[in-house]
């Protein structure tokens, strides 16, 4: 008996150094340095300072010279800021994307968020996800299209002479609503923000309908079980939902509009006498055509600056406003 107890006692102690030696089992894991993780910033980084950081410090240095563009620029101080605020085309230009504003940011916002809501809570229960999918992929057709390719093709549907919308328009009879579209200054604008419209319609679409993928249709259900007709589930229902996605569509395309340069380029060029010059444009034709490098470099300057200006202010108010949504919750 003592011999087996020993014998026992010398296998469970043997088992017990076993086990104590034993590294069989799963590892814990060792703690990666944070240091590591800035390895893979490193390639974004360097792009972000080789393609945005330097360039805009090299064209707000410029924008201090007087310069030709070849030579050795002569530094001038503020005079092209100074200028700039005499200049009446400069803000002419920021007046026009004002304009630009409301047709690529204000529009398409509105638009899209009623057509959004109809695909969503209404196509798609009638006719089904196919037509929803065909009509999604319609809208955002024209963001697809490069918009040299989008700006040629409505330039020969608004051609004065045998331009597709003044033929259609004697086709039906309306023959005295014929215009020179692109070449009156009276409507130059307004074509060029209506052709907008129609390009950038699609990225507002496809972002909301997106949005309201996450809400919960149950939320649908009761309210229309409750009798609340389209327009009150999209009032109630719809628009509190996707308020982060508005945020961003109209942060988005506010920029866009700021900074839109091809389709004045390919449209009209800034005409008819400067009728559609945006401040991005302006300042093409002021560094390129004129040879005004500092004043161009002034132009393109402050235009950065505004719009860095406008998307901190929007990411402050949609912070803001998510911040007192989440205490009203809690």
């Amino acid at each position: 008996m003592t011999v087996t107890a020993e014998r026992g006692g010398g296998r469970s102690r043997g088992a017990r150094a076993v086990g104590k030696h034993d590294h069989s089992g799963p590892r814990r894991p060792r703690n990666r340095p944070r240091d590591s993780y800035a390895l893979f910033l490193l390639p974004g980084v360097l792009a972000f300072l080789a393609v945005i950081v330097v360039p805009f410090l090299m064209n707000t240095g410029a924008s201090f010279t007087e310069w030709q563009g070849v030579g050795t620029p002569e530094w001038s101080g503020l005079a092209n800021y100074r200028e700039l605020m005499d200049d009446a085309d400069f803000w002419a230009s920021f007046r026009h994307s004002l304009f630009m504003v409301v047709a690529m940011a204000l529009v398409p916002t509105a638009v899209g968020l009623v057509l959004a809501a109809a695909l969503f809570d209404y196509i798609d229960k009638h006719h089904g996800s196919k037509a929803v999918a065909v009509l999604r992929a319609c809208f955002y057709l024209p963001q697809v299209l490069p918009i040299a390719v989008a700006g040629i093709v409505w330039s020969w549907i608004l051609a004065p002479e045998n331009g597709s919308l003044n033929e259609l328009l004697d086709a039906v009879g309306l023959g005295s609503w014929q215009q020179d579209w692109l070449g009156d200054p009276d409507l130059a604008l307004w074509s060029v923000m209506g052709v907008m419209v129609w390009v950038q319609l699609g990225f507002p679409l496809v972002v909301f309908m997106a949005g309201l993928g996450r809400v919960d249709p149950q939320l649908y259900e009761a309210a229309e079980l409750d009798g609340a007709g389209w327009w009150r589930r999209f009032w109630h229902i719809t628009l509190p939902q996707i308020r982060p996605e508005i945020y961003v569509v109209l942060l988005w395309c506010t920029i866009a509009a700021l900074k839109v340069f091809g389709a004045v380029y390919v449209l009209t060029k800034g005409g008819p006498g400067g009728a559609t010059n945006v401040p991005s444009y302006f300042s093409f034709t002021t560094f390129f055509e004129k040879t005004q490098v500092g004043y161009g470099a002034a132009i393109s300057t402050v235009l950065t600056i505004i719009i860095l200006a406008l998307a901190l202010i929007g990411l402050k108010l949609q912070t803001r406003a998510e911040d007192a949504e989440e205490g009203l919750r809690t």
